[in-house]
C-alpha cells in the first residue's frame, strides 16, 4: 500500500503510525521511506531527468526488496508520486508513464493525503507552496486519467486519519487474510 500526495503533508507520519498499528496486530510489516531523500542527484525544484528516473527506478527497487521480506509494505510515496514531480519538471515522459501505469497494478491500497495550502519545512523539501500545490494537482490528474481506485482522506479530519487507513487496512481482504492466518 502507499501513500499519495504532494510532499510535507504528513504521509511519513501516518506511514509509521499504520506500521506500529499493524504491528500490534501481529502483522510483519515495513515502511518504504521516500526515495527522493537519497538520491545522490539534486531533487525538488533543481532536479533534472537522471534524477527523477532514479527516483523512480529506486521506488521500485525499494518496493521489490521490502515485499520479499515482509507480508505488508507501506510506501511512503509511490511510482505515481515520483512521476508526478518528473512531469512536473519534465513534461511527460511516455515510456516512463507507461511503465508507471503498469507498476500502479502492484499496490493493493491507495491512500490521497490531502494539501492543505501549507507545506511542513523538513530540510530536504521544497517549502513552495505553488510547486507543492502543482504536485498535489498532477497526482490528482493522473489518479483520474488512470481511475485509479484510491481512499482519498478527509483534508478536515487529520486527528482521525489513522483510524480510518487502520480501518481499511484491516477491512481490505488481504488484510483480513493476514489477520486470520
Amino acid at each position: 500500500m502507499a501513500f499519495i500526495g504532494t510532499h510535507g503533508v504528513g504521509k511519513t507520519t501516518l506511514c509509521y503510525e499504520l506500521a506500529g498499528a499493524l504491528k500490534r496486530e501481529g502483522i510483519h510489516v515495513d515502511i518504504v521511506k521516500e526515495v527522493a531523500r537519497l538520491s545522490p542527484l539534486p531533487i525538488n525544484q533543481k532536479t533534472s531527468l537522471e534524477a527523477q528516473t532514479w527516483i523512480f527506478l529506486t521506488q521500485m527497487a525499494e518496493e521489490i526488496r521490502s515485499g520479499s521480506q515482509h507480508d505488508v509494505v507501506v510506501c511512503d510515496r509511490s511510482v505515481l508520486d515520483n512521476y508526478a514531480y518528473l512531469m512536473f519538471a519534465f513534461g511527460r515522459q511516455k515510456p516512463i508513464e507507461r511503465y508507471m501505469q503498469h507498476w500502479m497494478k502492484s499496490y493493493d491500497l491507495l491512500f490521497k493525503v490531502p494539501f492543505s495550502g501549507a507545506v511542513a519545512a523538513d530540510g530536504v523539501r521544497d517549502t513552495d507552496t505553488f510547486f507543492a500545490e502543482s504536485i498535489d494537482h498532477l497526482v490528482d490528474e493522473l489518479l483520474a486519467e488512470r481511475n485509479l481506485p484510491h481512499e482519498r482522506l478527509d483534508p478536515g479530519g487529520r486527528a482521525g486519519w489513522i483510524h480510518r487507513v487502520k480501518e481499511v487496512v484491516l477491512n481490505h481482504p488481504k488484510g483480513q487474510k493476514r489477520l486470520l492466518s
